[in-house]
């Protein structure tokens, strides 16, 4: 199984009521091969404090328990040398079959969650970039690192940039 790069990205929603429109984009997108759901956990939180949650995944028991085993061997690995990655590895693939790659209690959202709310945890693979990846490490690329760029971040350059100005026209 080659695996992608992997974010986590964690959603707030206000209210908490789906509709469907996430669910359309993310079965649009692993159409085309673009993304894999590796996992999901919803949490709504209603108004009174009662919690809901929810989990799904686009893999197979089968892939689940191949990519438990490769996560919890690098974490044995890191952990424990080879040793640890072995002892990872089947407890990685073991927890992941009978479970999610995110396991129950791993993320405490609903502590966090204010009422009337809700939250998306998401493991999400990104496929379209396994061919770029390979290239890189190929041509002897190595990763030093990696951010996402939000409108919100470029507006805050901007304004860094007009104080600056400012401060040197002074």
């Amino acid at each position: 199984m080659s695996i992608g790069p992997v974010q986590v990205l964690v959603i707030g929603f206000a209210g908490g009521d789906f509709h469907g429109q996430i669910r359309e984009e993310l079965a649009r997108l692993r159409e085309h091969d673009v993304v894999r759901l590796i996992d999901v956990l919803f949490v709504r939180k209603d108004a009174d404090g009662n919690v809901e949650r929810l989990q799904h995944s686009d893999l197979s028991a089968d892939e689940a328990s191949e990519l438990g085993a490769i996560a919890g061997a690098l974490i044995g690995l890191g952990a424990g040398g080879v040793e640890g990655a072995e002892a990872g590895a089947e407890l990685g693939a073991e927890v992941a079959a009978e479970d999610h790659v995110l396991p129950e209690g791993v993320w405490y959202v609903d502590d966090v969650l204010p009422n009337d709310t809700a939250a998306a945890v998401a493991l999400i693979e990104h496929r379209w970039a396994i061919g770029l990846r390979d290239a890189i490490r190929d041509a002897g690329g190595f990763h030093l690192a990696d951010a996402w760029i939000h409108p919100l971040d470029l507006v805050a350059i901007g304004a860094i940039a007009a104080e600056e100005a400012e401060q040197v026209a002074m």
